[in-house]
């Protein structure tokens, strides 16, 4: 697992350490119990055959009661991570309108900027890391609203152990708690086409003075504001295959 850097992050990063441990003792006794009875019960000579159980009743109570034990705890631990992971605060300090759209990502920081050009400043992607950077403050709850005109796509970031479905006709939306600075990598997590694995972009985590400045630096550009969020499908996705086929002719 990558360093986790968000507050929610942590529980699901503890209930993959815990199931793993749990996994590794259940294996660690199935296998003792296995080589055990191997080793116990082997023919000693060939005049000598083995006692021939039919059943072993406390050992068939405890193989069938135990799994049902064992699942009602996963279950009741997962239940409680996807609820912290699931939680929204009403009121989050940072909302972010994010959009997939084949094959980019378009952030999107509405009412953060009063311009004559409008109130939201936004970025969209080219399909390089470097060209789609997400900005978030320090200690801050960030709410990601989901948003796709075409296909599916997933919106995830390794360090934030959280992915969500982007859909197109549902508004997913999910909240993190950010508790380091960094950069940070985010891509898309699922299969949506073609150009898929260029949807990658870059979380910088940073102080709350360097994400102000940011902000401003966006809306003293034109070309980054609008008066609503650009929530995808008004612009054409042809720029972006040229830019990928050119690149693709150079490795070439």
């Amino acid at each position: 697992m990558p360093e986790i850097v968000t507050e929610q992050g942590q529980d699901n990063l503890h209930l993959w350490q815990g199931a793993w441990i749990a996994a590794l003792a259940t294996g660690a006794v199935t296998w003792a119990l296995i080589l055990g009875a191997v080793w116990l019960f082997r023919r000693r000579s060939d005049d000598e055959v083995p006692i021939q159980t039919r059943y072993n009743l406390p050992v068939e109570i405890f193989y069938t009661i135990f799994p049902i034990i064992m699942v009602i705890v996963f279950f009741s631990h997962t239940v409680r991570v996807q609820n912290v992971m699931l939680e929204m605060d009403p009121d989050p300090d940072v909302t972010v309108k994010v959009v997939g759209q084949k094959w980019q990502w378009t952030f999107n920081y509405p009412d953060s900027v009063d311009t004559p050009d409008g109130t939201n400043v936004y970025v969209s992607g080219t399909g390089a890391a470097e060209d789609t950077p997400l900005y978030l403050p320090v200690d801050s709850t960030i709410e990601f609203q989901l948003y796709s005109p075409d296909v599916i796509h997933g919106f995830g970031i390794p360090s934030f152990a959280m992915r969500m479905d982007v859909v197109p006709g549902r508004e997913n939306a999910f909240q993190v708690t950010t508790t380091e600075t960094g950069t940070f990598t985010g891509k898309c997590f699922e299969l949506c086409g073609s150009y898929h694995s260029r949807m990658l972009f870059e979380v910088h985590v940073v102080e709350q003075d360097e994400y102000d400045a940011y902000l401003a630096e966006l809306g003293a550009d034109p070309e980054h504001v609008s008066e609503e969020p650009v929530l995808g499908g008004d612009y054409s996705e042809t720029p972006v295959l040229e830019d990928l086929n050119e690149t693709e002719g150079e490795h070439e």
